[in-house]
């Protein structure tokens, strides 16, 4: 036992306390083995021991890291600047410019078409108005009334004096409804139409009038619930299409010509040409062809002037009776080919009717060898520079000869809001019925919250002229029916689904549109522009402010837009819009701030370009 010893306690204590000072110091060390700054030591120790040894070697040593990305390059920041044009572009339409259009052929009116300027050509300067432009009258005022200093044109007052065209009074022009055919004004000669057809039943509600002139037509028409898409020429008589548009008549510049009118197939209940100088009977009958392309089944086909009643105005026309004669037969062998029947023609009018399918108008074809019928697949709402052919666009197929092809439309104002028949049948894939349905209480639920962002879409008549730049189904006009307004429904051509045949098929109107091309209208057309996800169509596709200045370009001094889309999108807007002089805001959706989607409202401020220099004897030098 005498063997075995115990250690003191303090001997065990002291070894703990040892150990942990080793352990304690050993951690230290490594922290600062690992610290940068230690790094930084132990390589200038190295660096200078290596120049002191190593008098025939240099070297670079890299401290870099090799696994990170590259910064990007440098950019100097964008100096937005969208200056005025200069005063001679007050009425400039890029894609109907009469410089440029003369390098065109004059065959067939072709240069008369849209010839838009080449990407380098695009103007980025904003389109001035007039100096002293006003704002024009309020609807039903404007028209008869429009500003001389918005439309500061007299050739027509003067070449259309004995036709009641447009007269000049002082500060304003005077539209008394008159036209070369409307003897007694176009209340009176609408009058006469409906005498020999139904316009009051609510069966007629779209129309497109042909060489439209001032669209006095299509503005009394209005009083009837029928809504009128007017059309002529750039430069046949000056400011015809303005005068239209200052009127707050529903217009565009356009022309049969060589390729298809910028409009889906079966579109309109009535067609017009009061004296349009369109050349009806020649080149096989092309431009009735594309005429009963736009035709809904059933519809009608309007000619007054030449040749009609030729007997009685032949002297006056200028023309011998056997070349009038000759016109009309032409006209009316077309119109048989076309399969259409010829319903009155009684004074200075004749009526004829496209039949509501094609059952027999195939059968007799052993008769009509021409036009052919076009190939059932070729794309029969295809509008936008696709060339006219001489064939004949087949109507949907029936079952029986009392069936009307593509389906029977309800009555105005019942139409607005029934299925349209290019949803019922399926033809439109993806979109139903209640798709519709839902769109179009949709659209009910956003214009109640515009009026609530733009006092001005709120204020009843302070606009007239409204265009959707991305329509969809027309749900944003369908909402506004009941104000004093017209909405031009664009369909874009680059647009996933074509529904600008439901739109008419709702009565209402539009056209085909590509928005990095500039529009066939005049400068100042619209009081308001509404464009729903537009920008985020056309990313990559063109740049942001070139549709931005085409906005600026159409819109009114002091009007407004909405601009739906991505809160990015319109971030990066918004820097533009400041740039050009619109007072602007970005504002939640209508279901709250949690949305991505926002909502841009703003107002373009007024401006007009300068006053001309008057020089030392008064005159104009500008």
């Amino acid at each position: 036992m005498a063997a075995f010893t115990v250690k003191p306690k303090h001997t065990s204590l002291s070894y703990v306390l040892m150990l942990s000072i080793l352990c304690t110091l050993s951690y230290f060390i490594a922290i600062w083995k690992h610290s940068p700054s230690a790094t930084t030591i132990r390589n200038a120790i190295q660096c200078n021991f290596l120049n002191q040894t190593t008098t025939t070697a240099v070297i670079n040593l890299d401290f870099s890291s090799h696994h990170q990305a590259q910064d990007p390059p440098s950019t100097e920041a964008t100096v937005l600047d969208f200056p005025p044009c200069d005063s001679d572009f007050t009425e400039y339409t890029p894609c109907e410019d009469v410089e440029r259009s003369l390098k065109f052929d004059r065959d067939r009116n072709i240069y008369r078409e849209r010839h838009c300027p080449e990407k380098k050509e695009l103007l980025k300067c904003r389109v001035p108005p007039p100096f002293g432009y006003k704002v024009p009258f309020r609807w039903p005022e404007s028209r008869d009334l429009a500003w001389y200093a918005n439309v500061p044109h007299k050739e027509l007052t003067v070449e259309k004096k004995n036709q009641n065209w447009v007269h000049f009074e002082g500060d304003r022009f005077r539209f008394p409804g008159g036209g070369t055919m409307f003897s007694h004004g176009a209340d009176a000669y609408i009058d006469d139409i409906g005498k020999l057809i139904n316009l009051s039943d609510g069966s007629i509600r779209t129309a497109i009038d042909t060489g439209c002139g001032v669209a006095s037509w299509g503005a009394y028409l209005q009083s009837r619930n029928i809504l009128t898409m007017s059309f002529a020429p750039r430069d046949t008589h000056e400011a015809q299409v303005q005068f239209a548009l200052e009127r707050g008549v529903p217009a565009l510049i356009g022309v049969l010509a060589s390729i298809r009118l910028p409009y889906p197939s079966r579109a309109f209940d009535m067609a017009h040409c009061s004296r349009c100088l369109i050349p009806w009977g020649q080149y096989d009958g092309l431009y009735l062809i594309e005429v009963d392309r736009i035709l809904r089944p059933g519809g009608y086909w309007i000619l007054s002037g030449p040749p009609i009643n030729w007997e009685k105005y032949w002297k006056g026309w200028g023309r011998s009776r056997e070349d009038l004669q000759a016109e009309q037969t032409k006209i009316e062998s077309i119109a048989k080919s076309l399969c259409w029947k010829k319903l009155k023609q009684k004074g200075d009018l004749a009526i004829w009717q496209k039949p509501t399918n094609h059952i027999h108008c195939k059968a007799n074809r052993r008769v009509f060898k021409q036009p052919r019928f076009c190939n059932p697949k070729s794309p029969e709402d295809k509008g936008w520079y696709t060339k006219l052919e001489k064939c004949l666009t087949p109507l949907p197929e029936v079952s029986n000869i009392q069936e009307i092809a593509g389906g029977q439309l309800a009555k105005w104002p019942e139409r607005l809001t029934s299925i349209p028949p290019r949803i019922s049948s399926g033809s439109l894939g993806g979109i139903t019925a209640d798709n519709f349905r839902e769109n179009t209480e949709l659209w009910k639920k956003r214009v109640a919250y515009y009026k609530t962002l733009d006092y001005q879409l709120a204020e009843r008549g302070r606009y007239r002229n409204l265009l959707d730049m991305n329509a969809h189904l027309g749900g944003f006009a369908a909402a506004l029916v009941d104000d004093p307004v017209w909405v031009m429904n664009i369909v874009p051509v680059e647009a996933e689904i074509n529904t600008l045949g439901v739109i008419y098929e709702r009565g209402l109107i539009g056209t085909y549109q590509n928005w990095c091309e500039a529009m066939s209208t005049y400068p100042r057309t619209y009081d308001f522009i509404h464009a729903d996800s537009v920008f985020s169509l056309y990313k990559d596709r063109c740049g942001m402010e070139d549709i931005l200045l085409e906005m600026d370009r159409i819109l009114r001094p002091e009007g407004s837009v909405i601009i739906r889309d991505d809160v990015d999108v319109l971030t990066k807007m918004k820097n533009m819009i400041d740039v050009m002089e619109w007072d602007g805001r970005i504002m939640d959706h209508e279901n709250g701030p949690h949305e991505r989607e926002k909502i841009l409202v703003a107002v373009k401020q007024y401006w007009t370009s300068p006053a001309p220099k008057q020089n030392q004897q008064g005159t104009s030098t500008a």
